[in-house]
């Protein structure tokens, strides 16, 4: 199934420099591991705001689910879903 996630992170300002940037660097390495495995196949940034564009292929809700709450940055994401369906116009 694919997913449309739109995710914003929101780190604590409070948050120290050094705790941020090892929670940054575990992300991308787990987000690259997805990417390799074929299910983050697109991961766009959003310009101009700490946030990103992604779809996401998965078996099913509860896959999607897992590997969403995997990510380091989990617990400081504001995570919008939208399921697709392919278009009966698509070629």
């Amino acid at each position: 199934m694919l997913f449309h996630v739109q995710m914003e992170v929101r780190l604590p300002h409070d948050m120290p420099a050094a705790q941020a940037d090892d929670i940054k660097t575990r992300e991308k390495a787990v987000a690259q591991e997805y990417q390799r495995q074929g299910k983050w196949p697109h991961l766009w940034r959003v310009a101009g705001r700490y946030a990103n564009i992604s779809i996401i292929d998965v078996a099913d809700i509860d896959e999607l689910h897992a590997l969403l709450s995997s990510l380091p940055l989990f617990p400081y994401m504001d995570i919008r879903v939208t399921p697709l369906a392919r278009h009966p116009s698509a070629i």
